[in-house]
């Protein structure tokens, strides 16, 4: 599969390996740590930025086993790299991590060198002194070394938290993220218009492997059609490979996903859907699925705070697709009979998307250049308002910050219909919903994010195209 974008990721990585490989000092040493969903493409990154460096390295992938077991394995793979004197790793008995990148630092070259940990929370996770460990051997011999350290770790919280405060290895290494590809991004490597780019990145969430066996110039149907005809495509296995790994022993865990992944966004709705919970075990399965970026949890935007009116959605595009439409109809695919699966998917997508878009619209727009779109210059943030009610529902909201907001800029709607622009009818709505949020009033500027276009005057109207750029 060709390595598609990363630049910023991979100029970065180069410039932390010239700094440790050029530095005068006693501490040449750069550790890094990268997260990112799973599948969105770390480790590809990385094999990338490996290849062209030019220097030796070793690649380990932890595995969640024992400690022993992992440092066998960590052992023969310093054996089997290309690093200077790696051959004493050769049938060596490591008795700790410690001992580990004690003999690790002993035979990095001068000259500069790469090591790589992936899947590192699976170490910390099994091995409660890892941490405390990897900090001491940093400290006293990895950053003494021309190296550069790279841990990357799909478990965003744990990855997060390595690095914060009071933990050991605190302020030793420098973070990146590796996002999804960005709907540009999907939209170029598919030969997409910017409409259709959207729904194909919420379809794929713009993880590599499925945007992969999109043919370019392919429309959503015509990719589904096919997709849905192979039971192991990306697309289909993608979604329970992930949820594997991060639900092995967390059943309860799923089920209140698999609610949220069907539509239910309120916190009784999606404890009902999910067997009747009691108020605390869904609570703990929120917090969980909050804690490991699965679900978001959004409030009301407004001048008036509403922290009961919380409600919940599946963060990833790629995963509310699929627990919407593929997860229940894994059973009729892998009898052949995908077909039916895509019928039920075409007569729901214009509902489905109606309320998936949104999320991905809102932070769409929040990149473009409101202060001059708005003449307000501290617009920090884009979201929608709603009452328990849903009367008002209104779409987007733009403030100075949020949940409670000082000042409400603008108020507005997204119409993401086929062929139907923006009307008169709409407007008349968004206007009596205006009156409705707090912090709005007759003379606040009212924004239309539109797919088929705008019909109406007297109103700021942001079109597919100008959303697309805005990610460039």
């Amino acid at each position: 599969m060709a390595f598609i974008g990363r630049t910023a990721q991979l100029r970065r990585l180069t410039e932390l390996l010239a700094r440790a490989t050029s530095a005068a000092d006693a501490r040449p040493g750069a550790a890094v740590l990268i997260r990112g969903r799973r599948r969105v493409g770390k480790s590809r990154l990385v094999e990338e930025f490996v290849a062209g460096a030019g220097v030796p390295s070793v690649y380990f992938t932890a595995s969640g086993r024992p400690p022993r077991e992992e440092l066998r394995l960590f052992a023969a793979e310093v054996a089997a790299s290309d690093l200077p004197g790696a051959e004493v790793f050769d049938g060596v008995e490591l008795a700790s991590w410690d001992a580990a990148l004690r003999l690790l630092a002993s035979v990095l070259p001068d000259s500069g060198s790469v090591v790589v940990v992936d899947e590192l929370p699976y170490l910390t996770a099994s091995d409660p002194g890892f941490e405390g460990t990897l900090q001491k051997m940093f400290d006293r011999e990895l950053s003494r070394r021309r190296v550069l350290l790279i841990g990357i770790g799909s478990d965003l919280a744990m990855m997060e938290a390595l690095n914060s405060y009071g933990r050991p290895f605190h302020q030793r290494a420098t973070e990146m993220v590796v996002p999804p590809l960005s709907p540009a991004e999907v939209g170029a490597m598919l030969s997409l218009a910017s409409a259709e780019a959207f729904d194909a990145f919420l379809v794929t969430g713009g993880l590599p492997l499925i945007c992969a066996e999109w043919p370019p110039g392919l429309d959503r149907t015509g990719y589904l059609a096919g997709a849905l005809a192979e039971p192991t495509s990306a697309l289909l296995v993608s979604a329970e490979r992930a949820l594997a790994a991060e639900f092995p022993v967390e059943a309860q865990a799923r089920t209140v996903l698999s609610a949220v992944g069907r539509g239910e966004r309120t916190f009784s709705n999606i404890g009902r859907a999910a067997g009747d919970l009691q108020q605390a075990s869904l609570n703990r399965s929120l917090r969980l699925l909050a804690e490991k970026r699965m679900i978001s949890v959004d409030q009301p935007l407004s001048t008036k705070a509403s922290p009961k009116d919380k409600r919940y959605r599946v963060s990833d595009p790629y995963l509310r697709f699929w627990l919407a439409f593929l997860g229940p109809g894994m059973p009729e695919i892998e009898r052949g009979r995908g077909d039916r699966v895509h019928r039920r998917i075409e007569a729901g997508w214009a509902a489905w998307r109606g309320r998936a878009i949104e999320p991905v619209l809102r932070e769409s727009v929040l990149r473009l250049p409101l202060a001059e779109l708005l003449a307000a210059a501290d617009v920090g943030a884009v979201g929608g308002y709603w009452t328990r009610t849903n009367d008002p529902e209104v779409d987007l909201v733009f403030a100075d910050r949020e949940p409670v907001a000082r000042v409400v800029h603008a108020v507005g709607a997204i119409k993401w219909r086929e062929k139907a622009p923006f009307d008169a009818r709409d407007l008349s709505q968004l206007v009596r919903h205006r009156a409705q949020v707090p912090g709005a009033s007759d003379e606040t500027p009212l924004v239309v994010v539109s797919r088929a276009g705008c019909a109406v005057e007297n109103v700021i109207a942001v079109e597919p195209a100008a959303l697309l750029a805005a990610w460039e």
